[in-house]
């Protein structure tokens, strides 16, 4: 396994969605692993492939953090199939470093995707699993989650970005 870079915004990359992902080989249970492994190293609790600079459609996610193995997902060819309820809280992205702004979601998301073997499964789940699912599946899409905010508070991350830039503290 081996840790891989995060890609921060404002790479292209973010802006363009993903191709959908057709073999399901070792070359895709590496990059998943390596996934993982990145994730937990930065820390977070989802990573997209696009925020590793592959323009592929799909994420790696534990919302526990590496504490529960059970709560590791793999989500290939992501897509939406129902939100409802909302919710407003604190969100971050690997790809935009020490940025943390409340986002409004939906509460509940139910996900259709392939597993790492390419077998096609739904999740139904709440709160930060929901979250986190959106989040990822925006990248997917190639959505970052400062297009989920106001104006006013987009231009604000991003003037606090070119600080950042200028201070030679963002990548």
């Amino acid at each position: 396994m081996a840790l891989l870079e995060i890609v921060t915004w404002p790479d292209s990359i973010l802006d363009a969605p993903g191709e959908p992902v057709t073999e399901f080989g070792d070359d895709l249970k590496k990059l998943i692993g390596d996934m993982f492994e990145t994730m937990y190293s930065a820390p977070g609790v989802g990573l997209a492939a696009v925020q590793v600079g592959v323009p592929k459609r799909l994420f790696v996610m534990d919302c526990s953090g590496g504490k529960d193995p059970d709560q590791r997902v793999v989500m290939v060819n992501p897509e939406v199939l129902h939100v409802e309820g909302e919710q407003n809280g604190e969100e971050g992205c690997l790809s935009f470093p020490g940025i943390f702004t409340p986002v409004e979601r939906s509460l509940r998301a139910v996900v259709r995707a392939h597993d790492i073997n390419g077998n096609e499964f739904e999740l139904d789940d709440t709160e930060l699993t929901a979250r986190c699912m959106l989040h990822e599946t925006d990248h997917c899409d190639g959505i970052v989650f400062i297009d989920k905010m106001s104006p006013l508070k987009r231009e604000l991350v991003k003037r606090k970005i070119r600080k950042l830039q200028k201070a030679g503290k963002w990548e």
